[in-house]
């Protein structure tokens, strides 16, 4: 159900988490507030983002296409979006394609009045479900997966909304964080593993969710904890809290990849400061990877972190041996090979004059198809650089995400194709090595992966997914050989 959509780094290489949400109930010009916490998420999702706010009487929404300071400002969010309850979501495209349309948050009228929902994650048999909702006559205004959810609660028989939630999340598979709202109540919840993050703080008497700590630092909102896997949590307006947990308990598989890369590193997540976790993976590197070098340099930004633990760790100095443009904005698929390379050289430039004559490690937070990992280290060189060793912050990514992260097709990883050596030769590196995953573990705070029940959704590095992937396996059935394994247990 993933896309390859035009608004990624390079050639798409990079992994991208689709969306980030927040919403806040119980406080003035509520809508404001989500903006705010929206623009603290930008980095989750940069194609688009949406408001939706409910004034005690009606829903307003305004989406657009764009970051959020290009699509609300000050004077438009106060005039257009009123009232003490707004949720807002931040994305990129994964399932479902770009367009307007597939902005959430999605909003539709239901029997019991209107209802809107965020969705950070990936419904996993989306498409089966909305076969079976489109043969009984559901008509669908988006192609996201989100929407359908939004159909199973309305055609459910139970007598009371919240029951029709339950009823419609018992029947999807995958990962989804949600904030939604009726003009009652607002209610979120995570999956019963808890893949994708949400966390829960408070503004005086006001409730706030967010897919990060981060946000709530933003808007002045004190942490209360993290939403837990399979809850659901409802906000009435009165202010009134309750939580539910009616899926039982699972062994909780948050992604691991949020410590490595999706988070900002000043959020706090699982109860472990990214940035340190991070830093961790950087000590673990130079312990498991040592090499004899001049200079520690990060590929910017992502790496700088795991860069300054792998010279704490090793005595190696960190330099700036690149440095990046802020100014560049999103980068879209070139024409030419040409064109991308330029591309790259628009965001990163070589520090010549610190990087010349010098052995360097470069720092890097993974490597997706290699072809920027190639250009990066090409770009060492012509700087001057003695050697080139390559160290990455992760393990090999060699299987695709299910779960709401953009990552290609497997035969296009590049560690589904090459083992180390030819990753070596393909990057045109001196040396190449990633973190185990134990490594990786350890960095965030366990001592070692269990394999028999892992401590984390660690599929894109293992193979092991922690649910079925029901749609994959029906858009498979016809092939002989799968490229991963399919109808893994729920």
């Amino acid at each position: 159900m993933n896309i390859t959509h035009p608004f990624l780094d390079a050639d798409g290489d990079k992994l991208r988490e689709e969306c980030g949400i927040f919403g806040v109930i119980g406080t003035p010009e509520a809508a404001a507030t989500t903006a705010l916490g929206l623009h603290a998420l930008q980095h989750r999702g940069q194609e688009a983002c949406g408001i939706v706010s409910w004034d005690g009487a009606e829903f307003y929404a305004r989406r657009g296409l764009g970051h959020v300071a290009q699509v609300f400002s000050e004077g438009a969010i106060l005039s257009e979006l009123p009232g003490a309850m707004a949720s807002g979501h931040v994305r990129y495209s994964t399932t479902g394609g770009q367009g307007l349309r597939n902005v959430q948050p999605l909003f539709a009228d239901l029997a019991r009045g209107g209802f809107s929902i965020a969705h950070n994650g990936n419904i996993s048999n989306a498409m089966h479900l909305k076969q079976e909702l489109v043969s009984k006559g559901a008509i669908f205004q988006s192609t996201s997966d989100t929407e359908v959810i939004i159909h199973l609660i309305a055609t459910s028989r139970y007598p009371t909304l919240l029951d029709r939630f339950v009823d419609a999340l018992r029947m999807v598979e995958g990962a989804y964080s949600l904030i939604c709202m009726t003009p009652k109540r607002m209610i979120a919840c995570r999956d019963p593993l808890g893949i994708r993050p949400l966390v829960m703080g408070k503004i005086g008497d006001a409730t706030v969710f967010a897919s990060e700590t981060v946000a709530l630092d933003v808007v002045g909102a004190d942490f209360v904890r993290e939403v837990e896997p399979g809850e659901i949590v409802e906000v009435r307006q009165d202010g009134r809290i309750s939580s539910h947990r009616p899926f039982g308990d699972h062994p909780q598989r948050p992604c691991i990849f949020e410590h490595v890369y999706f988070s900002r590193p000043d959020s706090v997540m699982g109860g472990h400061s990214v940035y340190e976790v991070r830093r961790r993976i950087g000590a673990e590197l130079a312990r498991e990877a040592p090499v004899e070098a001049d200079l520690v340099v990060p590929v910017p930004d992502s790496g700088v972190p795991a860069a300054i633990g792998y010279a704490q760790e090793s005595g190696i100095p960190f330099g700036l041996g690149i440095i990046r443009s802020h100014y560049v904005g999103r980068t879209f698929i070139q024409p030419s090979d040409g064109a991308r390379h330029a591309d790259v050289k628009r965001k990163h430039n070589a520090n010549r004059a610190l990087v010349e004559g010098k052995r360097i490690v470069l720092i890097d937070d993974s490597i997706v198809r290699g072809t920027t990992s190639m250009k990066i280290v090409q770009m060492m060189r012509d700087a001057g650089a003695k050697e080139v060793h390559f160290r990455v912050a992760s393990p090999p990514t060699s299987h695709s995400c299910f779960y709401g992260v953009d990552t290609p097709e497997r035969h296009k990883l590049l560690a589904a194709r090459m083992d180390i050596q030819e990753m070596t030769k393909f990057i045109v590196a001196d040396s190449l090595a990633f973190v185990s995953i134990d490594g990786l573990y350890r960095a965030v705070g366990e001592k070692q992966r269990n394999t028999g029940c892992p401590q984390h959704c660690d599929a894109c590095f293992t193979g092991d997914y922690p649910t079925r992937l029901t749609d994959l396996a029906e858009r498979e059935a016809d092939v002989d050989q799968l490229p991963f394994p399919v109808g893994l247990p729920a």
